[in-house]
């Protein structure tokens, strides 16, 4: 079914619009939330909370892109949940991949900054658009999906060793990039 007819299903509190939502999105959902927490049932629990967010945003708010805005709902649940998990500890490789960006990003973010957090996305998403198609898919895949080094290569035909080396690569372009444009790394 098309998304637009999906929005509509929501607009109209049909519950069809779960069982749509579901049949198109649930795979890669429960992808993106599997690959950030490690475990099937905290995934499941994940991929059900966003759908019923979905199902409290919507309406009023109307997404210009069903799939972006559920992904982002999922992925922020997950991200939520893998806090929870390991505040006390630190055990995922979900882990390193945040440890391998962090070193890219602005390091003044607070309360204040947040103003400037939508100057930060535009820079990320030009920066983006910029990298050849390969790169920027395996960018992608490692620190929005939490997607393995190893699951990464095998995907993109790569070995692990030239993943990491193109996300080394990748890393120091971002920084250099938003140093340039004036962003605290």
């Amino acid at each position: 079914m098309d998304d637009s007819k999906i929005i509509d299903l929501f607009f109209e509190r049909s519950e069809q619009a779960i069982a749509e939502l579901s049949k198109k999105y649930s795979k890669i959902c429960h992808s993106i939330a599997f690959n950030i927490l490690g475990s099937e049932a905290d995934a499941q629990e994940c991929v059900n909370d966003a759908f019923l967010g979905v199902w409290n945003k919507i309406p009023p708010e109307k997404p210009e892109t069903l799939s972006a805005y559920v992904y982002r709902v999922v992925r922020n649940n997950a991200l939520k949940k893998h806090r929870s998990n390991t505040a006390l500890k630190r055990n995922s490789f979900y882990d390193t991949a945040l440890d391998e960006i962090e070193g890219c990003l602005p390091s003044d973010f607070s309360i204040e900054s947040e103003i400037n957090a939508e100057n930060l996305l535009q820079e990320i998403n030009s920066f983006l658009k910029s990298l050849e198609k390969n790169n920027r898919i395996i960018f992608i895949k490692r620190y929005w999906f939490g997607e393995e080094l190893s699951a990464i290569a095998k995907d993109m035909n790569l070995t692990v060793h030239n993943v990491t080396v193109r996300l080394s690569r990748t890393r120091k372009k971002l920084k250099s990039h938003l140093i340039e444009r004036e962003f605290n790394i």
